[in-house]
């Protein structure tokens, strides 16, 4: 950790950084409280200065909110084609994520926020960063993720294709487009029973479908470490340890399988955050490998599933033809495809300047095999 170095009541103190999303320490600090009018704030933001809050709690949420809108007024139009209004768009929310992470507070050595009218954010604090050993200063805008992940941890996901529920952990995708989910729930297996693997699991939810649904061996893996807390935690919850193994970080496990199933980001662009890594995949490095290592894991008559969404073409940021032409160049075959309509409300959210691609996605998964087997 880096550490931040700041005068209050004439003396000076210090305390380490601490980011999730490797934000770099700030270069400038200084104390606010409930004189810290909004206007004042934002400028100060801007300029690079973090704020320290030692105001009332929510207090320092609404000078955030106030912030916020000031960030929003801001906010660009639409370029001239999709993959530039997207560009724009991504450019647009990481000003706003440096802007609004300058408003830090102070966790205590136990993870205690002492601020006026502070809930208490220990065992939110404890289950994302471990137990509390000395101070450390964070972003407010990252306590308020990390709350709002805790109540997603403890109530959870409904998941109609497992009649049961999936926790997400802080940094973990959540499972909340059914679409993917269903369409692995229906599609037919290579064969009764056999082995699995599912590669970058998140939570664990379609190791455990394909454990319902009877596969006998699923061997699951991620390269996060809290990913493989959370899949673990999820298959413990749902009694399927016997059948599911949670292995990483690495992309493929040891050995072959009859069925290789591969959910991986959909859309190639760097992502600035641990939950991001769940959306957006750099130069679809995951994409890549799974497709250059899928004919050395299969078992033979085996099959790759791909789950994809297409919102990249309609972006301008893949072709269709680059997609195939990567599923070839893997010596890989395309044994059928099916497609489902995403029912997410982005979809429906007409203001949206990316609105026409969002409404034109389609998910699809993807039937492979290899065109002839590894080593022959």
């Amino acid at each position: 950790m880096s550490t931040m170095s700041w005068t209050e009541a004439d003396t000076v103190r210090s305390a380490p950084w601490h980011s999730e999303s490797a934000t770099p320490v700030p270069t400038r600090i200084m104390v606010a409280d409930d004189r810290m009018t909004a206007e004042n704030a934002y400028r100060l933001a801007c300029e690079g200065t973090a704020l320290l809050w030692r105001g009332d709690y929510h207090n320092g949420r609404q000078l955030l909110q106030a912030m916020s809108r000031r960030v929003d007024r801001k906010a660009t139009g639409p370029g001239d084609t999709a993959a530039e209004t997207f560009r724009l768009q991504r450019r647009a929310r990481n000003h706003r994520a440096r802007v609004l992470g300058k408003l830090l507070v102070q966790l205590e050595d136990d993870h205690r926020l002492a601020l006026r009218r502070a809930p208490d954010v220990r065992k939110a604090c404890d289950d994302v960063y471990g137990p509390g050993r000395e101070p450390m200063l964070i972003a407010l805008t990252e306590l308020l993720g990390v709350l709002g992940a805790a109540q997603w941890r403890a109530k959870g996901v409904a998941i109609p294709a497992l009649d049961a529920t999936i926790h997400p952990h802080y940094g973990v995708f959540s499972p909340v487009r059914g679409e993917y989910i269903d369409l692995v729930a229906r599609a037919p297996l290579p064969m009764p029973g056999g082995t699995a693997f599912d590669l970058g699991t998140g939570t664990g939810v379609l190791a455990a479908v394909l454990a319902r649904r009877g596969v006998e061996r699923i061997v699951a893996t991620d390269d996060s470490p809290r990913a493989l807390a959370c899949a673990r935690d999820n298959i413990d919850r749902l009694e399927l340890g016997r059948t599911v193994e949670i292995v990483g970080p690495a992309l493929y496990p040891e050995g072959r399988a009859d069925l290789v199933v591969c959910n991986p980001p959909w859309l190639p662009a760097r992502p600035t955050s641990a939950l991001e890594h769940g959306v957006y995949d750099l130069d679809s490095a995951m994409l890549h490998g799974f497709l250059g290592g899928l004919a050395a894991h299969l078992n033979s008559g085996g099959e790759g599933w791909l789950i994809l969404s297409d919102l990249a073409e309609h972006l301008g940021l893949r072709t269709r033809d680059h997609l195939l032409t990567m599923i070839t160049a893997a010596g890989l075959r395309i044994i059928d495809k099916t497609d489902t309509t995403p029912h997410h409300p982005r979809t429906k959210d007409t203001a949206d300047p990316l609105h026409a691609a969002r409404a034109a996605e389609t998910t699809s998964l993807w039937r492979l095999t290899p065109t002839r087997r590894a080593g022959s």
